[in-house]
């Protein structure tokens, strides 16, 4: 029996602001968080039976961007970003990354980042960001949402790939590119530290190369977190329950089995 169809879905649920956005017009914040949605969303089948039906994005001018894991309004996911006065391509990647958080069923009041596995979302969801950029500067050199802002596609190209060149730099020195299971064979204490660790970072890449390879599996972040536990297991027991939430979602499972293979805990 196929899933029950979902009335609102995390690319049709309505999207509000909130905070400081200075001299920022809200039409045009609006028109980037909404190219950047669909740049990551686009062409993906959205099955997770946890998607918000509202999207609060909204902007502060200190910390770090964030989840907000607020107790009431629990059909909201509450963004928080941080991105400067019109820096479209940082609003854009900051956005990027907490939306796969959502993506990941990481958004309501019980989702506390848990070790030993959220090193683990946090890499996907970087991967998820970096992809949705290099849609949104494909896109937007095309059809700019301001007009006669061609160009602009460009320099979202070049923040992404000063990311992207930064991460190949850490996966290399930490031995990354050339053996993925004895990279976390070696370095599993300091990977496992919850956050966008520099490990987290280099991961991104070998994910993001995935997602290129098949673009399918990114689905599979819809069925992530559906447990319990959430990240706090075992890496072995956690990409386990992953795979049998795929099943119930009836969703391919090649992300979790393929990420087993890599790290050696298949």
């Amino acid at each position: 029996m196929s899933p029950e169809p979902i009335s609102t879905t995390l690319i049709t649920a309505p999207i509000e602001l909130a905070g400081d956005w200075g001299r920022m017009l809200e039409g045009a914040v609006a028109q980037v968080i909404e190219r950047m949605r669909h740049a990551c969303l686009h062409d993906l089948h959205l099955v997770s039976n946890r998607q918000p039906t509202r999207l609060r994005v909204d902007e502060r001018t200190s910390g770090p961007p964030v989840i907000w894991l607020h107790p009431d309004e629990s059909d909201m996911a509450w963004i928080i970003v941080d991105s400067g006065e019109r820096d479209w391509s940082k609003l854009a990647y900051q956005f990027g990354h907490e939306l796969g958080h959502v993506f990941a069923n990481s958004w309501q009041a019980d989702a506390e980042p848990k070790a030993p596995c959220q090193w683990l979302e946090e890499a996907m969801v970087e991967a998820f960001s970096l992809r949705g950029l290099g849609r949104l500067a494909e896109g937007w050199k095309q059809n700019p949402p301001f007009v006669g802002d061609n160009a602009f596609g460009d320099a979202i190209a070049q923040y992404r790939q000063n990311i992207v060149r930064a991460y190949a730099t850490l996966a290399h020195s930490q031995g990354l590119t050339r053996d993925a299971a004895a990279w976390f064979a070696n370095n599993r204490r300091e990977i496992e530290i919850p956050g966008l660790n520099p490990f987290a970072q280099a991961m991104s890449l070998t994910i993001l190369a995935e997602y290129d390879q098949a673009p399918d599996c990114i689905e599979a972040l819809g069925a992530l977190n559906r447990w319990p536990d959430r990240s706090g297991i075992p890496v072995g027991e956690h990409l386990q329950r992953w795979n049998e939430s795929c099943a119930e979602l009836q969703i391919s499972p090649i992300l979790p089995l393929r990420l087993g293979e890599l790290l050696g805990v298949s």
